[in-house]
């Protein structure tokens, strides 16, 4: 098992700048590093880049996370659905399951992203979640859920085979995994992966935008076993 990143103090990312997200006129606060290219400097992440090619994506606020947010808060959810967020990040999608009443993990394979998910879930007033420190080349043999949640977590070809192995590992039978991608270029080939690992899926065109700023498209996923049956989306 590679090794992880590893806990960073403070000075490591320097200022924590703090982001007002609106989605569907819902309003998320966001706290994260102001200057996300400073932690490339510290000598932990370098060494875990050279040990695992890591690299600490978690620290922006990206547009499929806000994808994720919007496709969540359209929906209407069963109250304390079990719900895992793979590759949490800050936290985003996982905020807006939580304000759909939902109970969730984040989980991530930096320590320091759960860190900054859980201050940002608390930032909003959110106290029913838990973290878990994941691996996906590793997952935990006793947990499944019913729903899972990721964003932008196949922006390398590399990570496509862990991600369906976590996926087939952790996603209960029936349950639904909903996926946001900006269409970046291993989308095909996850597309084919997820056929030939028994999965059936479903896709919708998303777009999210900053008030006032720029406009992004990508694609929802939702995801089955194959054996499963895709639920129809219930709206607000």
């Amino acid at each position: 098992m590679m090794p992880r990143p590893p806990e960073l103090p403070d000075s490591a990312w320097g200022e924590v700048e703090r982001e007002l997200v609106v989605i569907d006129g819902r309003k998320f606060r966001i706290d994260r590093p102001k200057s996300s290219d400073l932690l490339l400097d510290y000598p932990g992440v370098a060494d875990a880049f050279r040990a695992d090619e890591y690299m600490p994506y978690w620290a922006d606020l990206w547009p499929c996370a806000r994808m994720l947010a919007k496709a969540i808060l359209r929906r209407s959810w069963p109250t304390g659905l079990l719900t895992l967020e793979l590759g949490c990040g800050l936290g985003l999608g996982g905020i807006a399951a939580l304000a759909q009443g939902l109970h969730v993990v984040f989980s991530d394979y930096d320590p320091n992203a759960l860190r900054f998910a859980a201050a940002n879930a608390r930032l909003n007033g959110f106290k029913n979640f838990e973290t878990l420190l994941l691996d996906w080349r590793d997952p935990p043999p006793s947990r499944s859920f019913p729903l899972i949640l990721a964003s932008d977590v196949c922006y390398e070809q590399r990570h496509i085979d862990p991600l369906l192995n976590v996926l087939h590992a952790l996603l209960a039978a029936g349950g639904e995994c909903w996926l946001t991608d900006q269409d970046r270029p291993p989308a095909p080939l996850f597309r084919e992966r997820l056929g030939q690992r028994g999965f059936q899926y479903q896709c919708e065109p998303m777009r999210v935008g900053v008030p006032g700023g720029d406009r992004f498209k990508g694609t929802l996923y939702r995801i089955q076993r194959k054996d499963g049956k895709l639920s129809e989306p219930r709206g607000r």
